[in-house]
């Protein structure tokens, strides 16, 4: 007996979501391609699976911003300064 192939569509998209402890506990999410998509939860896991509802809800509200010519790249890149080297608004004696 001869196997149906089956093409299989997906369809799906990758975001960025930068996640923020808060000082009170708990965590808040942005994404910053889709402004105005937020988020939070007490836990990190309640945070990363609500800011993926947040996500879903916006694009099924606002299908355009699927298309590809209104996404925008953002990059996270950890930035090293050396403090020993700022004078903090102090003149040189």
């Amino acid at each position: 007996m001869k196997k149906k192939q089956q093409k299989v569509e997906v369809n799906s998209s990758n975001y960025t979501a930068i996640f923020q402890e808060e000082s009170e506990g708990g965590y808040s999410v942005t994404v910053p391609e889709l402004p105005g998509c937020v988020s939070e939860g007490d836990i990190f896991e309640q945070a990363y699976s609500n800011i993926i509802e947040a996500i879903e809800l916006m694009i099924e509200d606002e299908p355009e911003i699927e298309k590809p010519q209104t996404r925008v790249r953002t990059f996270i890149v950890p930035v090293k300064i050396d403090r020993k080297n700022l004078s903090f608004g102090l003149a040189n004696a």
